[in-house]
């Protein structure tokens, strides 16, 4: 009688067990599901541009007069701009001779802006007197507008690429700077305490203590200023330079080439987004310790 209880009772439990063993996925499948969980990301990256690009289609399509072309016929001045053969106007095969002009003064200006805003950063942050000095005058001069320093520059430089290249170092240099002393005004004072303690004291806790506690402020400063370095490429190369994305949005405006317009703004957010891609994987690697970046 005993056994035949032992037996219902493991003959009710084995249907309830089973769903519980078939939902563990097998080996096989184990690659599958890590193939999804990889492509899981770009697909949701996706979803919005595609959206956009749905919705521009079905606006645009089909109308003749609307000042805003469709996808497909900015695609063609895209291809036109790069490799020519469609239209055979002044911005065929010109794509790559103006990204590389822009390239140049985005990355020329924001070398020069981290050179000058990483020390001041660092002088500001941790040096009382030139804090005293610097800090109040640069906190007049970081609200002016980009824009407004542009017949300044002009005045100062002339028509051409200097004007430009001044224009993206002053776009780069105050959030790499804010983001400098930031991070050395947040480093734990019991940090120099401890240095002090080991024999590092003076100059060598900026190397030591001050620049590897600041480290990923001082990187979010430097995305954030080789962002706003090519936001402010549009504006320095309205100074009268004759190469350069900003100067082919300005002069297909002045021809109502609203498509050779839109082919620059897409080419300036593609060659930003690579960019700051960039800077983000190398943070990532020289910041793999901190929890932030890692």
């Amino acid at each position: 009688m005993s056994a035949a209880i032992e037996g219902a009772a493991l003959s009710a439990a084995l249907p309830s067990a089973m769903p519980a063993q078939s939902q563990s996925p097998t080996p096989a499948a184990a690659p599958l599901h890590g193939l999804l969980g990889h492509l899981r990301g770009p697909a949701l990256a996706l979803v919005v541009p595609l959206a956009t690009l749905a919705l521009w289609h079905f606006a645009t399509a089909n109308r003749p007069y609307s000042l805003v072309p469709p996808p497909a016929e900015v695609w063609l001045a895209l291809r036109d701009m790069a490799f020519g053969g469609i239209n055979d106007d002044a911005f065929s095969t010109t794509l790559w001779t103006h990204l590389w002009a822009s390239l140049s003064r985005v990355y020329g200006g924001f070398a020069l802006a981290a050179a000058a805003a990483l020390p001041l950063g660092l002088m500001i942050g941790r040096v009382p007197l030139v804090r005293a000095l610097l800090d109040p005058v640069l906190q007049i001069l970081r609200p002016i507008p980009v824009t407004a320093w542009l017949p300044l520059a002009m005045i100062l430089f002339g028509l051409g690429p200097r004007s430009a290249f001044f224009l993206v170092f002053l776009g780069a240099f105050y959030p790499i700077l804010v983001n400098t002393v930031f991070g050395v005004r947040s480093v734990e004072p019991r940090l120099f305490e401890a240095a002090s303690m080991l024999g590092c004291t003076g100059p060598a806790q900026f190397l030591r203590v001050v620049l590897p506690a600041a480290l990923p402020s001082i990187f979010t400063g430097l995305r954030l200023g080789l962002g706003f370095a090519w936001v402010v490429i549009v504006v320095g190369e309205m100074t009268g330079v004759q190469t350069g994305l900003g100067a082919v949005i300005m002069e297909a405006r002045q021809l109502s080439r609203t498509e050779i317009v839109i082919c620059g703004m897409g080419v300036i957010g593609i060659a930003g987004f690579v960019s700051d891609w960039i800077v983000m994987r190398i943070g990532r690697r020289l910041l793999s310790w901190s929890p932030s970046h890692g």
